[in-house]
């Protein structure tokens, strides 16, 4: 179990950031670990999820979810061990799936806490293809995008968290597969290690054109989760009745003013319309809670049974937390992300 220390290191939002997040618009500072209430629990965070609607919490801007005040911890889920309990539900040593932020320590009163196998030999997958990542991915595409055998499933951001589970559980249900991706590594990786049957780099100058060419058939599901103009080279290749699960767009999360160009919402509507396109946005916990012990089921199986793989992208310290987020959404990672906070 991990040592209880005496001081709670925390990263907070030292102020908003004005476009991309700068190191400085992060604070860390120090105060004193407090001890659990009646009915509540000391969570010592083993590991942090970084995840890309972080940003959006740093904006003031209203949306799904209360900004942060500036001064407030980070948020984020973690992996968790309980590290005292007065509460009667919990106990020392229970492993936890909880929402503890950016911070070494932190009082949970039980109500966000979900029990983890304490053998768990990777536990760190509960942030990742067994947690929120993975049941967006699944939830998104078979609820939403509900795929079918032999169509053709383009998923964005197909190397991350989200979108490798995507192509998939795609190639799962039997559709033909198109990744998209940024450089060779990641569309080789896309390919090789994830069975995609192709994918397009968004970096490369015929980006649109590679696209099309591995959609012959056009594009029936697609997965999105960037925006930008990897949508403007998806939107012409949708197929009549085609649906577009909607989970992110990280390539505008940084934008202060609308992108430059023509004003394109007069051709997104009209394709929405002539061709009865289906787009729905969700917000996975709001929208299907109530089903995450299915879909658990469901990815546990694929897990074990290898037809599912999984990437993580590792970083050593809390204090690396702020580095690895701001290179995240540049897209500097490769798997899913996560900070080691503590080792057991």
């Amino acid at each position: 179990m991990a040592t209880l220390s005496s001081a709670n290191r925390q990263i907070t939002l030292a102020s908003r950031p004005v476009g991309a997040p700068t190191a400085s618009d992060f604070g860390l500072i120090e105060q004193p670990v407090s001890a659990p209430g009646d009915g509540q629990v000391l969570l010592r965070n083993l590991y942090l999820s970084l995840d890309p609607y972080m940003r959006g919490r740093m904006s003031d801007a209203e949306s799904y979810a209360t900004p942060l005040a500036v001064g407030d911890v980070m948020v984020g889920g973690t992996v968790a061990r309980v590290a005292s309990s007065r509460h009667p539900d919990w106990r020392a040593g229970d492993l936890v799936l909880a929402y503890g932020g950016w911070q070494d320590y932190a009082l949970s009163d039980g109500r966000d806490l979900n029990r983890l196998d304490p053998g768990m030999a990777h536990p760190s997958l509960a942030l990742g293809v067994l947690g929120m990542p993975g049941f967006t991915a699944y939830m998104g595409l078979l609820d939403i995008g509900q795929p079918k055998p032999g169509e053709t499933v383009v998923v964005a951001a197909a190397s991350g968290a989200v979108g490798s589970v995507v192509g998939q559980i795609a190639k799962l249900k039997g559709c033909h597969v198109v990744g998209i991706a940024g450089g060779n590594e990641k569309c080789g990786y896309v390919v090789d290690e994830l069975g995609f049957d192709a994918c397009a780099d968004h970096h490369a100058e015929g980006f649109p054109q590679q696209l099309e060419a591995a959609c012959r058939q056009g594009i029936d599901v697609y997965f999105e989760s960037v925006g930008g103009a990897v949508f403007d080279a998806v939107l012409p290749l949708l197929n009549t009745k085609a649906r577009v699960p909607l989970c992110g767009l990280i390539a505008q999360y940084n934008d202060t003013e609308l992108p430059p160009g023509p004003d394109r919402l007069g051709l997104l509507m009209r394709t929405l319309l002539t061709k009865r396109i289906r787009m729905q946005g969700f917000i996975i916990f709001d929208d299907y809670g109530s089903r995450f012990g299915e879909f658990l089921a469901a990815m546990g199986e694929w897990v074990r049974q290898g037809k599912i793989k999984y990437r993580e992208d590792v970083v050593e310290g809390l204090e690396n937390a702020p580095r690895a987020f701001i290179g995240m959404l540049e897209g500097r990672n490769f798997g899913k992300l996560v900070v080691r906070i503590a080792e057991e």
